[in-house]
């Protein structure tokens, strides 16, 4: 599990499509502070399906710098 605060922009020299996963979103509060956490769950053939795979977590800043991403990324 991890909280992401900011994000850094890095080159890659190739990039390759993944496979599709399943994943969920909660939104929850803490000391006053507003928190989305992304789990995804893997493929659908892993040795244990429906198991959680990986937890990330977005506070208000990080979450304004994906929102700055994206926005750029797709031109929302």
């Amino acid at each position: 599990m991890a909280l992401i605060r900011s994000f850094e922009p890095k080159s890659m020299d190739r990039n390759s499509v993944h496979h599709e996963i399943s994943a969920t979103y909660t939104i929850f509060e803490r000391d006053d502070r507003v928190f989305v956490q992304l789990d995804s769950y893997g493929t659908k053939d892993r040795e244990m399906p429906g198991k959680k795979s990986q937890t990330i977590q977005l506070d208000e800043a990080g979450a304004r710098q994906l929102v700055s991403i994206l926005t750029s990324a797709f031109r929302f």
